[in-house]
């Protein structure tokens, strides 16, 4: 019998297209899958490390899938946790037979696994880590690697690696390095290979892909390679999108797509407050570009992301943001607490706001956005809407996007991957019920993105 392997996810979308990543290549090296780590002799943990709650949950993750791996099965530990504190995680984390940072291969203790895939791990001036010999150990590039078809309707693909930016609050690039822009003709191949009807186009700086490689791609290639994915599949959806980078030839790729959802990294509003933390923009500024978009389309959906808690942060910083919140109506918020991350600009800054205050902050936050996303759930009873099917009773329109935001409950007898126009008639908070379908011939919406 093939030995068998279970990856364990844990973060952001981007994390998810790595491990992706990593299956296809043991599944190239022979191994089987599991969904029973219990019954995989290598088990595989890809971590994050954004914040301090990412790193406990990978550790406690890492802890409890040794308790209950089989005997003589390998534990691994990738990811961004394993390449920013591999040394560390090596001296205190005996569980583990391997930490495997960025561009070093997994030991499965399998003959086929030296079997070698192509590698920039040297041109990215990057080490395997330590207790591995790049003698007895393939280095592999993980942004360019094939990976298997999509088990789902819908799937990611990362389409750089990286970040140029010096966000005072963020370490990525201190461990995942400079950007580095893949070239468009991988990205459209991975996209054909997954045979998926949704692509969620995601990086650390999505907007500014192809700015690191002018003289091939060049600032603004990302529209381009928005229309181009668009061709080929029926939905192309985007995610983290700095907002100095939204320009008009963007919104109207992202319109024509089909799919006007619109995730926009703003992180906080207040002028100032902002300059602090190394970012560009203002409420005032953000609030007329989402108004402009809502003129062009009035269904467009919006998702950000907020810190709370930043170094300096007053309270009028703080009722700036309640303000923009209310306002700006926002279809789904993400509120987080600001976490000092070692190698950050901000980590030593002073004003530092005490733990009880950041609480009680975002819990206002957090209430305000609840009322108003319920709110804009039930403005949708009664409307027909189309939704893609996930998978049998789960579905999905152009307002949610998969793993993130709310979902739509329809009939168990429609089937994944089937485009449903369904009528809405329940809001359960994030959440809707629709009955009623008319199922669109999914063979239809693929001939008319086909070539």
């Amino acid at each position: 019998m093939a030995s068998r392997f279970y990856v364990e996810t844990l973060g952001c979308p981007k994390n998810e297209v790595d491990s992706e990543k990593l299956v296809g290549t043991l599944l190239a090296q022979g191994l089987t899958a599991t969904d029973d780590e219990s019954q995989a002799d290598v088990v595989v943990v890809n971590t994050c490390a954004f914040i301090e709650e990412a790193r406990k949950e990978s550790v406690a993750t890492i802890l409890a899938l040794s308790e209950r791996r089989k005997a003589g099965a390998r534990l691994v530990v990738t990811g961004c946790m394993a390449e920013r504190y591999g040394e560390e995680l090596r001296a205190n984390l005996p569980e583990a037979d391997q930490i495997a940072g960025f561009g070093v291969a997994i030991e499965t203790g399998v003959a086929a696994a030296a079997t070698t895939v192509t590698t920039t791990a040297v041109s990215l001036g990057r080490k395997p880590s330590l207790g591995v010999t790049a003698q007895n150990v393939p280095s592999f590039d993980l942004l360019n690697l094939p990976r298997p078809a999509s088990r789902t309707p819908w799937a990611y693909v990362k389409i750089a690696e990286g970040c140029d930016r010096t966000c005072g609050f963020c370490a990525i690039p201190s461990f995942r390095g400079p950007q580095r822009s893949r070239d468009v003709a991988s990205i459209l191949n991975e996209v054909e290979q997954l045979q998926a009807k949704e692509i969620v186009l995601v990086a650390q700086d999505l907007a500014s892909y192809g700015k690191d490689r002018p003289d091939e791609l060049g600032a603004g290639a990302i529209v381009d390679l928005v229309r181009q994915v668009s061709a080929k599949v029926p939905r192309t959806r985007l995610l983290y999108l700095y907002p100095s980078d939204l320009s008009d030839d963007l919104i109207d790729a992202i319109l024509a797509s089909g799919v006007p959802y619109f995730d926009l990294s703003l992180q906080h509003v207040s002028k100032p407050h902002l300059r602090r933390m190394r970012r560009w923009g203002d409420g005032e500024r953000f609030l007329k570009r989402i108004a402009d978009i809502r003129t062009r389309e009035a269904d467009a959906a919006f998702r950000s992301n907020f810190i709370v808690g930043y170094p300096g942060e007053t309270e009028d910083d703080h009722d700036q943001l309640l303000s923009f919140v209310s306002e700006a109506s926002l279809d789904w918020c993400g509120f987080f607490e600001y976490s000092p991350e070692e190698g950050t600009y901000a980590v030593n800054l002073p004003d530092q706001v005490p733990a009880g205050l950041m609480a009680e902050r975002i819990a206002e936050l957090r209430e305000l956005q609840d009322g108003i996303t319920a709110a804009k759930r039930d403005d949708l009873i009664d409307a027909t809407v189309e939704v893609l099917v996930d998978e049998p009773g789960v579905g999905r329109s152009h307002r949610e996007a998969p793993q993130i935001d709310g979902l739509i409950h329809v009939p168990t007898t429609l089937s994944a991957g089937s485009f449903v126009s369904v009528r809405i008639v329940d809001a359960q908070g994030p959440d809707l019920v629709a009955e009623g379908a008319d199922v669109e011939d999914p063979s239809a919406r693929e001939n008319e993105h086909a070539g």
